[in-house]
């Protein structure tokens, strides 16, 4: 079957539109092309700076015919009816209709239309342009004297050629004849900017490729991805270095060249005085460079790693030379910078604070350190923390964002407070807590384990949720703007992978009322809606990690669940209960008692609670069911005081040959109300009995 060949050639994509463009343009044509009934065998799509192309194989050469009966009035119905009908079939006289014979409804009129399929080369041509003008770039422009008429394309860049042919492996393809704003399509393209530039003659797309990979272009950018970092590293290595990888650096440099000449440069080592990271900051974000490692030190050699578009006659040395002035400038930059801050002690910033704002309605900078201060001093001892250090620590945490290296790099906010805690002799714990309170902030990010550290981000955190909490400002869908689902997942991983008891209920009571602000809800609705809101984010880590989400919700029914370690461990030994045939079938009885007293109690519009009367157990399976649960509840109840979860599992396990016994040889809705009665208060007893581990009813199978 044929293949399409479409390119869209412009002046530079920015690099980092480039993925989701060439998504965005094969996601476009084939959900077209299936949407017109062209079933296509497999697709891909490719971006450089300069172009977006895609090849589909495997289309239809044309669509199918379609026949299709449309149902019309009845026959001997009003003319008006008739008339519409022919009109919306395209039957010239109701002759041409057939009539379907109903004895019960009536006969009616129906029409057999049939519908030709096309070329596909023709619905090519339709679809294509809408698919152009439409295209979602982020961000678009329009240029030249074309762009002063209406309707003027509008794209991300100015658009030069487009490249359109269909047809099979084996024969000449036919260019696909349309035109965007005048710019009609062909089979021409063009090369690499400098070394290539001359038009250049293409089929289909394997000769579209090769021909480009002649002419310096390489198509693919994965392709030249491996050849950036294969080269990096050998160039490195032949020196006696190592890269230091950077896969969000390699996806944007890849997206800035369409033939990647790897070169080394230099600085000067006396720059190597300013902290690595620094270094790496500005060589990356200026110049979009790589830097090297040192294996003997561990540490930054004074060289870098850059990435050209053109094989330069002079072998690059022009290239080097220009980037190694620019470097050497920013360097000299950031030293300064640098040397500046360490003159001035974290703390003697602290008064700027007051005169920034956090939010409008929590109050400045100041206010908030202060309050992370107070509510860390409260968490200290729940960690096992040392208090003054931790005290220390939440004063100095954020005062790095004041300082000139932050504010000419953000991305090193906290690793440059412990750099310059260190350097006025801050103890190593609370200069850890300075980096590493922001942590965890994100599902790849270590968690902090230091005591100190981890007190001080549980305070960051939890204020940052309980005061956005109090004004409202909660996420919705998509909508989170303070990252405060980023900050609850961060909360649970600093308890659960530090193994910490605490209760976040008393954590954020405290929280809140460290806030002095008027909130539009109850203090203690405030922090229910929370702890829901944290049992939420739970879910999603659990499932994450294998666990059912289900369960969680079991556990937390059962209220009070505010201990979010005893939770998980609760969760984690409900779920190897349940994957026991013991612990299914109790779930099976348990539902099956749940569902029967929910029957009754709407039909007799109460609840039936309260202890049985034994005195009204006829049966040996009623009998033997309630002293089963009396020794289940006891011995559950006790391993669950005891927080030993298994045990009270294992203990639950016992009562399911009771309840299987029951329910094979007891009719609950007997004929004596007294005993029905009571029998019901026995199937709640099993209700009240299994959720001394976990509401049963909340766990879906």
């Amino acid at each position: 079957m044929p293949d399409l060949l479409l390119e869209l050639f412009s002046e530079e994509i920015p690099a980092r539109m480039q993925a989701k463009a060439a998504d965005d343009l094969r996601r476009m044509v084939t959900d077209k092309l299936v949407a017109e009934g062209l079933v296509y065998e497999g697709s891909k799509a490719f971006a450089t700076p300069r172009r977006l192309a895609l090849t589909v194989h495997g289309i239809p050469a044309r669509q199918a015919d379609l026949k299709e009966e449309r149902k019309g009035p009845r026959v001997g119905g009003a003319d008006a009816a008739i008339q519409g009908f022919l009109k919306a079939t395209g039957l010239s006289s109701i002759e041409e209709a057939t009539i379907q014979r109903d004895p019960k409804k009536g006969d009616f009129y129906v029409a057999l239309i049939e519908k030709p399929g096309r070329a596909t080369l023709d619905v090519l041509a339709e679809m294509l342009p809408v698919i152009v003008r439409t295209f979602p770039w982020p961000k678009s422009m329009r240029w030249g004297k074309r762009s002063e008429k209406p309707g003027a394309l509008n794209w991300v860049r100015p658009l030069h050629a487009i490249t359109a042919t269909f047809g099979l492996e084996t024969e000449e393809p036919d260019v696909i004849s349309f035109a965007v704003d005048g710019i009609e399509a062909g089979q021409t393209t063009f090369g690499h900017r400098f070394m290539a530039p001359a038009p250049i003659s293409v089929r289909r797309f394997e000769d579209y490729e090769a021909k480009l990979l002649d002419a310096k272009v390489v198509l693919d950018p994965d392709r030249r991805k491996d050849t950036i970092v294969t080269d990096a590293k050998q160039l490195a290595f032949a020196q006696g270095y190592e890269l230091v990888e950077d896969p969000v650096l390699l996806d944007e440099v890849a997206g800035l060249v369409e033939w990647p000449v790897v070169l080394m440069g230099s600085f000067d080592p006396e720059y190597l005085k300013v902290p690595g990271e620094v270094i790496r900051a500005t060589i990356r974000n200026n110049q979009k460079c790589f830097v090297v490692r040192d294996p003997k030190t561990g540490g930054l050699a004074p060289k870098f790693i850059l990435t050209a578009n053109i094989e330069a006659t002079d072998g690059g040395k022009t290239i080097i030379a220009g980037n190694e002035r620019v470097i050497r400038a920013r360097l000299s930059d950031a030293k300064f910078f640098y040397e500046t801050d360490l003159k001035t002690k974290l703390e003697d910033r602290l008064p700027k604070f007051e005169q920034i704002v956090f939010h409008e309605k929590l109050g400045t900078q100041a206010a908030r350190i202060a309050r992370i201060e107070k509510l860390a001093a409260e968490i200290a001892p729940l960690v096992g923390a040392d208090a003054a250090k931790t005290v220390r620590a939440a004063k100095l945490a954020k005062a790095d964002l004041l300082t000139e290296v932050v504010g000419e790099f953000p991305e090193v906010q906290g690793l440059m407070g412990k750099y310059y805690a260190l350097a006025q002799g801050e103890d190593a714990s609370v200069a850890a807590a300075c980096e590493e309170h922001y942590k965890p902030q994100g599902p790849g990010d270590r968690v902090p384990t230091d005591k100190v550290a981890v007190a001080v981000a549980l305070a960051d955190k939890l204020d940052t949720l309980v005061g956005f909490w109090a004004i409202d400002e909660k996420p919705t869908g998509s909508k989170d703007p303070y990252a405060l689902r980023r900050a609850a997942l961060g909360v649970i991983r600093l308890i659960t992978e530090n193994a910490l008891r605490a209760s976040l209920l008393k954590v954020a009571a405290s929280a809140l009322a460290g806030l002095h602000v008027k909130s539009a809800h109850e203090p203690d609705k405030l922090t229910a809606d929370l702890l829901s809101f944290f049992a939420d984010r739970l879910k999603v880590q659990l499932r994450e990690q294998g666990a059912r989400h289900d369960l969680v919700d079991a556990v937390f029914a059962l209220g009070g669940q505010d201990d979010l370690l005893m939770v998980v461990r609760r969760v984690e030994a409900l779920g190897k209960f349940l994957d026991s045939d013991d612990g299914k079938n109790l779930l099976a009885g348990t539902k099956r008692a749940s569902n029967i007293l929910a029957i009754e109690e709407k039909k007799d519009k109460r609840k039936f609670e309260g202890a049985p009367d034994v005195a009204l157990y006829k049966l040996d399976e009623e009998k033997a069911l309630a002293k089963a649960i009396g020794e289940v509840a006891a011995e559950a109840g006790a391993a669950v005081a005891k927080e030993d979860f298994a045990a009270a599992m294992r203990a639950m396990a016992k009562l399911r040959p009771a309840v299987d016994a029951f329910f094979d040889k007891v009719k609950v809705n007997d004929d004596d109300a007294a005993i029905r009665e009571n029998r019901l208060r026995l199937l709640n007893e099993i209700r009240s009995a299994t959720r001394a581990v976990a509401d049963f009813s909340k766990i879906e199978g």
